[in-house]
């Protein structure tokens, strides 16, 4: 969300943020709105002030005066709650497209509507040789019994997994050795619930708008969350942090929910596109200084790097355009990791920075040193998501005897050199 003044006083830039993000809305409307809603808030400040003009002074009015004077702030009061009802309705209205608003991007971000303007930022690591013909995850996982990919569709239905053995174990060590790593850069780890309410999503970014992505639960007025992100920036809204408080870093782990609505016809293979899976979220709070959060950005990009190269998995990172950032981000680059049985990389990580964006929508503030207050600036990056993660881990470190051998960073883990 973008504050009313900025857009008075930016038009132009916010019709560009518009444009450049792909997004259908007529800012004149919502501005034209604006002047409404102030228009009747004005009047209806004025209204009030008349009447309480004639009732203090009602008592010392000729009382040949008084009728005429209650009649007059009758007619007030009637006027005041016909402007409120109309007031009520253009604000709603003025709100629904706030919330539709685009935050401003990145001057560095490419432009265009969507993922095939993205860029290549630079490609990490070497892409393994076979000397044999590679198998790709879901011929490993059932030449070696590591999953219940079939049985499991009578239970839950299409896209989802039941690992087995030594890979469930590995799927909870990958968390564990994660979630340590991030404790040791200072992040306080988190267990936080997939069930939250509607507002949460909408603190985020994501409503309205992807609502047809989430499971919803209508008797607890409830959704299941697709990113531990929905929680951890609700989790101080509506407070005031002090600047001592400040940067919050959290290493959230959730199980989430996707009901990956309209991809059909995209890969979902095995485990690569499934509806639930568990995910470990580096987010960050810090000052709304842009300095400072690019700072934050890097260093949660540089920690997504870091365990896809303990984890020896080739990957690339990417600049997202504008039209695919999402709405309310200002920027974003996505890591892809190796999938050698596809020939190409597929996303593992997405890093994202929202300058105030969130905390304006979930009131989310801080107080500077000169006692100012201010809303914050927030950031979020995935540091681990699996079984996606398992995919690349098992199709790169295949042998031809269809064993996994394990990077050198999980064998203390695994208590093996292979899985």
């Amino acid at each position: 969300m973008l504050s009313l003044n900025f857009i008075r006083e930016n038009r132009e830039v916010v019709e560009k943020a518009i444009a450049e993000k792909n997004v259908k809305l007529d800012l004149g409307e919502l501005l034209r709105l604006d002047g409404e809603v102030r228009s009747m808030r004005s009047e209806i400040d004025e209204l009030r002030r008349q009447r309480n003009e004639i009732s203090a002074g009602f008592k010392t009015a000729d009382p040949s005066e008084r009728p005429a004077l209650g009649a007059r702030a009758k007619e007030m009061g009637a006027r005041a709650s016909e402007v409120e009802a109309a007031l009520a309705e253009k604000s709603a209205a003025m709100d629904a497209l706030m919330l539709r608003l685009p935050g401003i991007p990145w001057d560095g971000a490419p432009v265009g509507p969507d993922e095939s303007f993205n860029t290549v930022v630079r490609q990490e690591g070497t892409i393994p040789s076979f000397d044999f013909e590679p198998r790709d995850h879901v011929a490993l996982l059932e030449m070696n019994d590591w999953a219940e990919l079939g049985r499991i569709t009578q239970v839950s239905g299409a896209r989802q997994y039941c690992l087995k053995g030594r890979l469930a174990m590995l799927e909870q060590a990958l968390i564990l050795w994660a979630q340590q790593r991030l404790a040791a850069d200072g992040f306080t780890p988190m267990t936080v619930p997939a069930l939250a309410r509607p507002q949460a999503f909408v603190a985020t970014g994501h409503f309205p708008g992807h609502e047809e992505e989430a499971y919803e639960i209508p008797k607890d007025e409830l959704y299941l969350a697709g990113t531990g992100e929905i929680a951890l920036t609700s989790l101080h809204s509506g407070e005031i942090l002090e600047a001592q408080q400040l940067p919050i870093l959290y290493a959230g782990y959730s199980p989430c929910f996707r009901r990956e609505a309209g991809s059909a016809g995209r890969d979902v293979r095995g485990l690569l596109r499934v509806h639930q899976f568990y995910k470990l979220e580096q987010y960050v709070i810090c000052p709304d200084d842009p300095e400072v959060s690019a700072r934050w950005h890097a260093r949660l990009l540089a920690n997504a790097e870091g365990m896809l190269r303990a984890l020896e998995i080739p990957y690339q990172v990417i600049e997202a355009s504008t039209g695919d950032m999402g709405l309310g981000k200002y920027r974003m680059n996505d890591i892809e990791s190796w999938v050698p049985s596809l020939g190409k990389y597929r996303e593992t990580h997405s890093c994202s920075t929202l300058h105030d964006w969130q905390a304006r929508r979930a009131n989310l503030r801080w107080r500077d040193g000169e006692r100012k207050v201010r809303f914050v600036h927030t950031l979020n990056n995935t540091a681990l998501a699996s079984p996606r993660i398992l995919v690349p881990l098992l199709e790169n470190h295949q042998e031809a005897d269809g064993r996994v051998r394990l990077p050198e960073a999980l064998q203390p883990l695994m208590g093996s050199e292979y899985l």
